[in-house]
């Protein structure tokens, strides 16, 4: 049992290392083997499978009076399972296209606060959301407004500039 056990750890051990390292270690071969398996000996696939194989052994091992072999063959179908599902979800993360990066005219229109004063002629920060995400922008507006004023974007002349309103309540 210790070596089913063993194998699950170290198919744990694989897989935090594969998660840590991100395709340093699938490097080792240089495109040696690029199109051969399309995926198949991708390091979280390997991982899923031995720890698969280990832990399922293990279980079958202590909890039936069946030997190492009849262990190993059925931690092998698991683990050949869990391999494959690792293999398919990785393939269906990978084809997520569905969501567009953000363009500057996606700015116009979204609410904020001013961040740094805004001056009458002259530049000021605001903080705006974008995709969910904080973007803080330099932002002109036609008065001067103070920090923490509710704005409302007119334009974005730039990536990384907007011209702003207030927002009147």
């Amino acid at each position: 049992m210790g070596l089913f056990l063993g194998l699950g750890i170290g198919g744990i051990v694989l897989l935090g290392c594969s998660l840590a390292f991100d395709g340093v270690l699938e490097g080792v071969f240089d495109g040696a083997l690029d199109g051969l398996f399309d995926g198949w000996l991708s390091l979280p696939v390997v991982a899923g499978f031995v720890s698969m194989l280990g832990f399922t052994g293990a279980i079958v091992l202590g909890s039936t009076g069946l030997g190492q072999g009849a262990a190993a063959a059925t931690g092998a179908v698991a683990g050949a399972g869990a391999g494959w599902l690792t293999y398919r979800f990785g393939r269906a993360l990978a084809r997520d296209g569905s969501a567009t990066a953000p363009r500057q005219a996606d700015l116009i229109g979204s609410a904020g606060t001013v961040v740094t004063a805004i001056p009458a002629a002259g530049y000021g920060e605001v903080l705006l959301r974008s995709g969910g995400q904080p973007v803080k922008c330099a932002a002109t507006a036609d008065g001067p407004m103070p920090l923490g004023t509710e704005v409302w974007v007119t334009a974005a002349p730039s990536s990384t500039s907007v011209s702003v309103r207030a927002v009147e309540r």
